[in-house]
């Protein structure tokens, strides 16, 4: 049996190099006409229960290919894994089937390498399920070992960084992003089936709009003007809805120039949604419903297991104003203390909540929710009725102008989704939008824009209508007990080597 020598990669990379070099000699190094026709989880899943005797009377002639992962050298057999897009294979290779001459060149492969091969299948004495090879060639030289077997890719930074080789060694990676393809696809089969046309809205934007965020900003030089990258694709949406498009989602990239941490990626993908002649209510219920499908078709029940807690999304999810959340998890707060400027400031002081002088109530409002609360909040919960301070898009409740109608759903302190019942008043939100200026000329750098076009659009007349965003990234974090937004990111952004 033949061992991997303990030589460092450079070493390793040498060595391949020289394989490499031989095989340009011989001919094609690369050669590109073997045809596979099966697949590692399709071979197991229709051939796996049989006896060994069954398979030895079908002969059933096969051709796989993929990645070796392990192997067996011996004299004259030995044991291959292949690993495919789909799971793993062993192949069974003889000597008396291959030659010497081919024989002894398999040898020579190396974990890492890409391989295709023929032949029938078999069951070993041990019952595991194999390819007796009649023929095989080597497709693709790998020059870079792979990840030491038994230690796996742990090093965190370069399972980031180094993407392919986490996937590579890794079947918890290649679980999580299988997850995060299918509730993609099952999210976008929830809202068709609703009645929800799919659209496309662009990514570059004259000005940025839809969340208050500081946005990336780069130059079309066609066009010889400063460009942003959307921070949300909210109001082109609801112009759409305008036009008369009722019920519209998009499945999008955001950017957004903010820090990075273990919930937060300066690129994220959204669902967005917009449908008319409903409220935030109904899109409460929708929310509902689409988390409760998606929990059941990942875990099988209506709860699942994050970070050691279990999640139930089998219940109503409570619906709770922030003010009330406030003195929930915080009982000493009065909720008559949080109605007035100058007992909120004292709230926030006493609390070590650092909140600026040109701050209103609804502002710090919020600022006491984000530090007293939100981390607290473990179970799918509603929060709602937002100040319309921190709400420029919203629509004010009827029983009190200082709030809106809206709300965002937190599961394990993480913001999962926001919405409102959209404002359609053209003057009021024009007003809004003056009133997000002038916080931006006070500094605020996540302050929207004045968009006159948007004006012009709501003055055609917007439909009642509710909207909401929901985080793809947070809620696949969630699904597959991910601690951190990186593990569902194939490529996460990261911080430049020096």
């Amino acid at each position: 049996m033949s061992v991997e020598p303990e030589t460092d990669e450079l070493d390793v990379f040498s060595q391949r190099k020289r394989k490499l070099d031989a095989l340009r000699k011989g001919g094609n190094a690369f050669p590109n006409d073997f045809k596979r026709r099966d697949l590692a989880k399709t071979l197991h899943d229709l051939h796996g229960y049989k006896e060994k005797s069954e398979l030895v009377s079908e002969k059933t002639a096969v051709s796989v290919g993929g990645r070796i992962i392990l192997r067996r050298l011996m004299g004259k057999a030995s044991f291959v894994t292949l690993q495919d897009s789909t799971g793993r294979i062993q192949l069974y290779v003889r000597h008396d089937h291959l030659g010497d001459e081919l024989y002894e060149k398999f040898k020579q492969w190396d974990l890492g390498d890409i391989v295709g091969g023929f032949g029938h299948l078999m069951k070993t004495n041990k019952g595991e399920l194999s390819v007796e090879i009649s023929e095989i060639r080597l497709l693709t030289k790998s020059l870079r070992p792979l990840p030491e077997k038994h230690k796996g890719l742990t090093d965190i930074e370069k399972r980031y960084r180094q993407r392919y080789l986490d996937l590579m060694v890794n079947e918890s990676a290649r679980r999580a992003f299988r997850l995060r393809s299918f509730v993609i696809e099952e999210i976008r089969k929830f809202f068709i089936n609703k009645g929800f046309m799919e659209v496309e809205t662009p990514m570059l934007m004259s000005q940025p709009g839809g969340a208050s965020a500081l946005p990336f900003k780069t130059y079309y030089n066609a066009l010889d003007s400063d460009m942003y990258l959307r921070v949300a694709p909210e109001l082109n949406l609801k112009r759409l809805v305008v036009g008369g498009f009722e019920k519209v989602f998009e499945i999008n990239r955001n950017f957004r120039n903010e820090g990075v941490s273990s919930k937060h990626n300066p690129e994220f993908t959204m669902l967005e949604f917009y449908w008319a002649f409903s409220d935030y209510h109904d899109a409460m219920d929708l929310t509902e419903a689409l988390l409760k499908g998606l929990v059941n078709l990942v875990s099988g029940s209506s709860s699942i297991e994050y970070d050691g807690v279990s999640l139930d999304f089998g219940r109503p999810f409570p619906r709770k104003s922030m003010s009330e959340a406030i003195c929930e998890y915080n009982p000493e707060i009065n909720p008559k203390e949080l109605d007035q400027l100058s007992s909120i400031r004292s709230i926030a002081k006493k609390n070590n909540v650092l909140i600026e002088e040109s701050w209103g109530v609804g502002k710090i409002v919020m600022e006491l929710f984000e530090s007293l609360v939100e981390d607290s909040i473990k179970q799918p919960t509603f929060i709602v009725d937002h100040p319309v301070e921190v709400s420029p898009l919203a629509r004010r409740k009827e029983d009190d102008a200082n709030l809106t109608e809206r709300f965002e759903l937190f599961v394990m302190g993480k913001e999962i989704a926001n919405g409102f019942s959209e404002l359609n008043d053209p003057e009021d939100q024009a007003e809004r939008f003056l009133a997000q200026v002038r916080a931006k000329e006070l500094g605020d750098l996540e302050a929207m824009h004045f968009d006159q076009d948007y004006i012009t659009a709501l003055e055609y007349g917007l439909p009642p209508t509710s909207g909401e965003g929901i985080g793809i990234d947070r809620l696949v974090m969630l699904l597959t007990n991910s601690l951190s937004i990186r593990d569902v990111l194939l490529f996460p952004h990261m911080r430049n080597k020096r």
